[in-house]
């Protein structure tokens, strides 16, 4: 499976995602209130770049940021539409996107990033970013990191049953490869019954890395934060990640 290949799956996934995995949105919007939106002015344009079925984005909008938000995934865009009329989407890759430099912040979350395969490409994607925000522009990611993987994704499994749909879910991580695969057996009752199966790949990145990464691309000031690295009174991250943050110069 090429990577391509593998963004293009969210299309079958979309529908899965936007009925279960919307609830990342409340996290995130916390940290994003916390660590980003004081530097953004009322009304500023914000980025959502990998930005899922549109729950952060309605979020944003309803606060009254102006969010312009980037998937891949076709499908994926328009439940996006759906949960946040207010926001513009384009369908567009992060690793090769261009738009133009007017955005005050820009955030990407629920591990979007960890989807990226190479740290190359991990880094064109940072110098995409860095090219649309204004100076002193915030950029707020999550990303998986190796002690989640290794205490969530070996051999883990769940599913979920209801009436008219399942999903089963089954994950893996190569520690010697920093590779990671959800594989999902997804069944929906569509007049019959439909069958899905696919895989979903990430990639573990060492911390320094990313910060390196940011750094040789233009921003400045690398923070990391996680469950144990966080402000007094700032919710715990789920799931074993960490929290970046940096600006442009």
């Amino acid at each position: 499976m090429t990577v391509q290949e593998q963004y293009t799956d969210y299309d079958l996934f979309a529908w899965f995602y936007n009925r279960h995995w919307g609830w990342f949105a409340r996290y995130a919007c916390v940290w994003i209130e916390a660590f980003l939106l004081p530097g953004v002015p009322e009304g500023g344009r914000v980025l959502d770049l990998c930005c899922g079925t549109g729950q952060l984005a309605g979020m944003l909008t309803g606060m009254g940021y102006r969010v312009t938000g980037i998937d891949s995934s076709e499908e994926v865009l328009r439940f996006a539409r759906e949960n946040a009329p207010a926001a513009e989407f384009l369908a567009a890759d992060a690793r090769n996107f261009a738009l133009p430099r007017e955005f005050h912040a820009a955030v990407s979350t629920f591990d979007s990033l960890n989807h990226i395969m190479t740290l190359e490409e991990l880094t064109a994607a940072f110098r995409n970013v860095h090219a649309c925000l204004q100076p002193g522009g915030g950029f707020l990611f999550d990303l998986n990191i190796r002690a989640g993987y290794l205490s969530n994704w070996q051999g883990a499994s769940f599913g979920i049953v209801e009436d008219d749909h399942v999903c089963v879910a089954r994950s893996q991580y190569d520690d010697a490869e920093r590779l990671a695969r959800l594989e999902l057996t997804l069944f929906r009752l569509q007049e019959a019954w439909h069958r899905t199966d696919l895989t979903l790949l990430q990639r573990c990145y060492e911390e320094a890395d990313v910060c390196a990464a940011l750094e040789a691309v233009g921003f400045t000031g690398c923070q990391v934060f996680d469950a144990e690295r966080r402000p007094e009174g700032i919710e715990r991250l789920p799931g074993g990640r960490a929290l970046f943050l940096a600006r442009k110069a």
